[in-house]
């Protein structure tokens, strides 16, 4: 990821933000500029979701990428924010624990440690609990 990339990211990664329609309601993650039903007369907000979710599907990852802060196995799991957005995170839990229609709430937790250069990179993962 560029440079510049990473810190427009800031806000979806450090503080789980998208975008909400205030026109219909529906809510974006990652953000949108315009909405989809409502086209050009959608108006766009900034949103700033909950945190809490449900697992749709899941999967157990046995071995970690070599910057990943993980180690293996965890889980890596789709989650249905509660306000409708879908997400792929990674669920803090020994994988035997995981399961379909677990509810989950997000954490800020490390991601991954750039080679050489050190970089930590944080951001949101979800842990099981309401």
């Amino acid at each position: 990821m560029t440079v510049a990339r990473f810190w427009r990211k800031i806000p979806q990664r450090y503080n789980l933000e998208g975008t909400k329609c205030t026109t219909c309601g529906r809510h974006f993650f990652p953000p949108r500029t315009f909405c989809p039903d409502c086209r050009r007369n959608g108006k766009i907000a900034v949103h700033k979701f909950a945190g809490f979710g449900t697992i749709v599907t899941y999967t157990v990852i046995q071995t970690e990428p070599d910057h990943f802060s993980s180690p293996g196995p965890y889980v890596l799991a789709i989650i249905k924010l509660d306000e409708g957005p879908q997400m792929t995170t990674q669920i803090i839990c020994d994988p035997k624990e995981a399961k379909i229609g677990m509810r989950v709430k997000s954490v800020f937790r490390k991601i991954a440690t750039d080679g050489e250069s050190g970089i930590i990179h944080y951001g949101t993962k979800f842990v099981p609990g309401e």
